[in-house]
């Protein structure tokens, strides 16, 4: 697994993925580029809506073909389009066993399937099948608590190259939905609008921004949460009658949602329903901070 993290952020490689989520599946080219250190990497959709989606470090476009819209968001660590891993494996220890499963052929390329299984009931378990000579990623599932398959990424081909070219993204022609943000180091979040108390084991916050959603132009305060591979977003906003509350579900995510004062409080992410629910019952918002004037 050390293997694969280190050719996933060094190797130029591209192919033919498929996206199976929601019931729905998608065929996208795939690159990843890197050069003297900077990282990119671009997803290219084969059917409609054609559009291309271009991560360069910790910013993401989205171009839109048929409008040439382009939409920026920001992505407060480097986060790959296949697989996350943003902790050493020493410390997902603690919430993850690793093991061999085997080894098969993906892509008529010959793997190792390795395990993923998570040590309590807070995370979905992985398998990924790693290729035996690049250590590169040739398939990723996501199971359920019950071991049921939720969602599946599948190269049919996949080349390591010398070098690829980079895309260039212009940010001034394009919509942001980031305002300020932070990231925040070692879980010392400091003195933000609201804290996350008794979230599962492992789960601590590790970005904090006040944006915009892509369909509203009120801010929202936004804090992203990470055991170091499974990821949750929580949103506290404005409340409104129109938003529903509870637990809903689209394939491997979950959102939970509750109203807090004047705010609504909402969980989401590739994690079961219990994960969600506690994180936002965990949420307490803090006081306003007051900036002293200072006299001139």
């Amino acid at each position: 697994m050390t293997n694969m993290i280190q050719a996933l952020r060094t190797l130029n490689y591209e192919g033919t993925v498929v996206f199976w989520r929601n019931g729905r599946l998608e065929t996208m080219k795939y690159f990843h580029a890197v050069d003297r250190g900077k990282e990119q990497e671009r997803l290219v959709a084969l059917n409609s809506p054609l559009r291309e989606v271009v991560r360069n470090g910790d910013v993401v476009s989205c171009r839109y073909n048929d409008t040439q819209d382009v939409v920026f968001d920001h992505r407060p660590y480097e986060r790959s389009f296949l697989v996350n891993f943003s902790r050493t494996l020493a410390e997902l220890d603690d919430f993850y066993e690793f093991s061999l499963a085997g080894k098969e052929d993906v892509a008529m390329l010959p793997a190792y399937v390795i395990d993923i299984e998570p040590k309590d009931q807070f995370r979905y378990g992985r398998r990924i099948w790693v290729e035996k000579l690049q250590f590169l990623p040739l398939k990723i599932a996501v199971y359920d608590v019950s071991g049921a398959l939720l969602e599946q990424v599948v190269f049919t081909e996949q080349h390591v190259r010398a070098a690829l070219p980079f895309r260039e993204a212009r940010a001034e022609v394009g919509r942001a939905n980031m305002l300020a943000g932070q990231a925040i180091k070692d879980g010392n979040a400091g003195v933000l609008p609201f804290t996350v108390t008794d979230s599962p084991a492992g789960f601590r916050p590790i970005y904090f921004a006040r944006k915009t959603m892509h369909d509203s132009h009120l801010p929202v305060d936004y804090l992203l949460m990470s055991d170091g591979i499974t990821s949750i977003s929580v949103y506290k906003e404005n409340k409104n009658p129109e938003m529903d509350l509870g637990l809903r579900s689209v394939g491997a995510i979950n959102y939970y949602s509750l109203s807090l004062e004047d705010y609504q409080i909402t969980a989401m992410g590739e994690a079961p329903p219990e994960t969600v629910k506690s994180i936002v019952e965990g949420v307490r918002l803090n006081p306003p901070i007051v900036r002293k004037l200072q006299p001139e």
